[in-house]
Parts: structure tokens; sequence; C-alpha cells
């Protein structure tokens, strides 16, 4: 048996896909000590998918990332979601053929987005205790979250949910309306109540990140019950985003000392989702980690990258994975040798005008379409703050700096040689 240190607590894990068994693999996953501690996680699923990437000719991602809707119960500040036309969903037939398909490549973990996913809490119960090999994760708001469907939860036992919050009851309301937060908190009491391992999900931005990154926080995080944490910095993804809100360098730089020294002083895991790329291989979309399907059917990068040149309603996600886009993408990556820039929207802005022209993708983003040379016009002068700061950061990262990272480019560049490689070479 497994046991995992939860805010002071010994606590004991199931056996995958239970939701604890994912909290237990996100650990082992970014606070990898080594190239052997990376190989041997989780019943070696990293050599396992090397070997389906291998047979399938091309990069397997360990995460599928599925908009079940478009739609969602609140407007917030800067989401594009507000903006996506009402009425796009996966159809409870559609998402389990996808679902199929997935586990037939080996993808055994599926996380939600949206759009609010848990406005298809039904269906998203049935696939859940259809799929029981598959470990289920979904990010939301909260605001349906009850004692019947936490009691349901508890019963199928491989669903978590992520709950969004933006701080303190001002900063969440100010971008998620009057009374979002309370409803937040109540729902984390009610999973708490039943031992169900979720986590909180943050949004910082200009407005809010000291609050985020804040000790008084995580502690009120970890208090509340969330057994680990995302962090996700505000990208303006959309033609109408919100400049305002956007990190400058300095801020970013300060979530992520703050971050990492909280998690490394309690033990706990914080996946600060840009700033967290010398511990995950850099950019690991396209299929390297995870890969997105929108609800419309479009096949992403990921979740914040709206390109596509495939939709799962015209070919299989196998040969999404393989699609000229999907393959150039991965071709370009890492998109920096510093793994504090992984990201081509953000930090190497440049370099989703190259993969998105190199692979003839288009706009998938559903009201307000925009070019990739106009989503990188944003970050220009932003990722050039930050390439200066990221430097040094690095500099004081010498366990990644001097051993760990370039052993895992080495690793990076021979699992790309024995996908996409292989597949260029037949």
């Amino acid at each position: 048996m497994k046991y995992l240190m939860i805010n002071g607590k010994r606590e004991e894990i199931p056996p995958f896909p239970h939701h604890k068994a994912y909290v237990y693999q996100c650990k082992q996953f970014f606070f990898a000590k080594s190239m052997t501690t990376h190989f041997t996680m989780s019943n070696f699923v990293t050599l396992k998918e090397l070997y389906r990437g291998f047979k399938n000719k091309s990069s397997i991602p360990r995460d599928l990332m599925i908009d079940p809707t478009s739609d969602c119960n609140l407007k917030c500040k800067g989401c594009w979601s507000q903006d996506y036309k009402s009425g796009h969903n996966i159809s409870y037939e559609k998402f389990d053929n996808i679902l199929d398909q997935a586990e037939e490549l080996g993808i055994m973990e599926c996380l939600m987005t949206g759009g609010e996913p848990l406005l298809r809490k039904d269906d998203i119960l049935k696939l859940c205790k259809k799929h029981n090999k598959m470990t289920f994760g979904a990010f939301t708001n909260a605001t349906l979250i009850d004692e019947e469907f936490a009691n349901e939860m508890a019963e199928v036992g491989n669903l978590n949910v992520f709950i969004s919050i933006e701080g303190t009851k001002e900063e969440t309301d100010f971008r998620r309306g009057a009374g979002v937060y309370d409803k937040a908190i109540k729902a984390m009491d009610i999973l708490k109540l039943r031992g169900i391992a979720f986590a909180f999900s943050a949004c910082y931005h200009s407005k809010n990140y000291k609050t985020v990154a804040s000790d008084e926080f995580l502690d009120h995080m970890r208090a509340k019950g969330a057994w680990f944490g995302w962090l996700f910095q505000y990208i303006p993804v959309g033609s109408d985003a919100d400049l305002s809100l956007v990190c400058t360098a300095q801020q970013r730089a300060y979530v992520q000392e703050k971050i990492r020294d909280y998690c490394i002083k309690h033990d706990y895991v914080v996946i600060d989702f840009w700033n967290n790329g010398h511990l995950s291989f850099g950019c690991i979309g396209a299929g390297v980690g995870f890969a997105h399907i929108n609800a419309k059917g479009d096949v992403e990068p990921c979740a914040f990258c709206h390109y596509s040149d495939s939709n799962i309603y015209e070919v299989s996600l196998a040969e999404a994975l393989r699609s000229k886009f999907f393959t150039a993408f991965r071709d370009a990556q890492p998109f920096s040798q510093n793994p504090l820039r992984p990201c081509p929207l953000i930090d190497n802005p440049q370099a989703i005008i190259d993969v998105v022209n190199a692979g003839d993708a288009r706009s998938t983003h559903l009201a307000n379409p925009e070019s990739a040379e106009n989503l990188a016009q944003k970050s220009y002068e932003r990722a050039k703050e930050w390439e200066v700061i990221s430097d040094e950061l690095f500099k004081k990262m010498p366990e990644y700096n001097q051993k760990n990272f370039p052993m895992f480019l080495k690793y990076f560049s021979f699992k790309k040689g024995i996908t996409d490689g292989r597949r260029k070479k037949i």
C-alpha cells in the first residue's frame, strides 16, 4: 500500500484509478528527482508510454483533456468561455467513443475543462462508472457541487474535481460574481467531509498574484482539505482579451519563487503550470504529455492553444495525434533551452506563429478567433522581460540546471526519435 503525507496526515493511497492515486501520481511526476524515479513511477507508466508511442508512431499523451460543453453558468472576467457561442456539446455517445479510443491507445487519465463541465455531471458520472479503469478530473467553479453529487463521487471513486478560486472572497467574486467564493468554500467542506481528494485551481493575474502565492491563502486551501493545487497564469487568448490582467515578468517571478519555497517547506504539490517547465520537460502539449479536445471536437495542443488542423468527428484520435500540426508542434519542442520559458504562447511567441503556419492550423477560438500573429503580438514585450529574469532564476536551480534538465532533454530527444522519428522513416 502506498502512502502520502497530506496536510500533516499520513494518507493511505488506494490503487489507480482512485482519485487519491491521481494525486499520488502528480507528486511523483512533478517531484521526480532523477530519470530513474521518472521511469519507475506508477508501475513504469513512462516506459509504457514509450512503447505505445513506438507502436503507434506518435507521442501518446498521459492526459486527454476534453470540454464536454462550451456553456458555463458563470461569466468570469477575462475568461474566453464567456464569449463562446452556446450550445456546443460533445454528446454522451461521442464522449464514450473518444474514451474507448483513448483506452485503446493506453491513455488512462481524462481531465475535463470547458465551459463548466459539471453542467454535464450526470453524463460524467455515467462515464466514470463505465470507464472504471480510467481516472477523471474536472476543472469546475464548484457551484454545482452538492451533497448528492459528492456522495456519487465517493461511490464511483475515480473522479477528482479542481475547484476554481481566485484568492480572497473579494478577489474571487471580482472575477466570478457575487457569492461564488462562498459556494466554492462550501463545496470544499462537502468534499472534505467525504474524504475526497480534490484540488484548488487558481488563475493568478496582475491584481491577485500576491494573494494566490501567499502562505495565508495556501494554508487556508490545505486547511479546507485541498490535497494539491493548480496555478494558471492569465493568458490573453482571444481578440478581446483584457491585457491589464496579464502579469508582468516581475510578478510571475514572485509567484514562481514563493510557490517553490512553499512546496518544499510543506511537502505540498502545487502545479504552477507555466513555471513548472523545469519539472516537466518544458512544454508537454500536442500529445507529449496531454492533448485537448474542445466542445466542437477540434483537437488542440492544450486547452490554451486554440489552433487545430483536425477534428475528432472527422478523424480518429490516433490520426489527430499524428496530424501535420501536432507533428510540427512536437518537432519544435522544446521551445527553449531554459525550462522556465516553456510556452510558445507567452514565452516564445514567434514559435506559435511558426508552428501554426508549418502545420496549416486554423484558429478554433469560437467567438473571437485570432491569427497566431495577433496572439503573439500581445506577448513579445513580456516574453523579452521574462527571458532576462528567468535566465537568472534558472541559474539558482543547480539541481536542474547542471544535472536533471540536461538529462531530461536527452530523454525528450530520444522519445521523439522513437515515436515521430519512426513514423517519418516509415
